[in-house]
């Protein structure tokens, strides 16, 4: 249950990245993604993008994780690498132009991914140690 509530964090915090570019352009990310989502249906050529499309699968399979009995490692992982490469950019991007907005926006995302995949890696190691007879 742990893991499933960690996943949805994960994919809740994923939303709220914030970007900034141009003169006064902005956005949370769950609008880009509510209009890369629009233009998939009408111009699917423009809307696929490796930024855009990774980590929409990403949340797929995190919501997906949310659904099984036991969350799969697989796709937690998976997920979390995926959505990685999109929040880890913003992140990297608010800390070379010292934008403590965009940096700001993605300490949940980071927090909440390396607790899941941190909780994902113990339990594994520790049903190991159980299975081997260790304390």
């Amino acid at each position: 249950m742990k893991q499933k509530v960690l996943n949805g964090l994960v994919v809740l915090s994923s939303l709220f990245g914030y970007l900034e570019w141009g003169d006064g352009n902005s956005s949370f990310l769950f609008r880009a993604e509510w209009e890369v989502l629009a233009k998939l249906f009408s111009d699917p050529l423009e809307a696929l993008h490796p930024f855009t499309v990774l980590p929409l699968i990403g949340q797929v399979m995190l919501v997906l994780t949310l659904f099984q009995k036991r969350p799969s490692r697989l796709l937690t992982l998976l997920g979390v690498a995926f959505l990685f490469l999109l929040l880890g950019l913003v992140c990297f991007i608010g800390i070379i132009s010292l934008n403590l907005k965009i940096f700001a926006s993605t300490i949940p995302f980071l927090t909440f991914s390396g607790i899941a995949v941190f909780t994902l890696l113990r339990s594994r190691k520790m049903r190991e140690n159980h299975r081997d007879g260790q304390p």
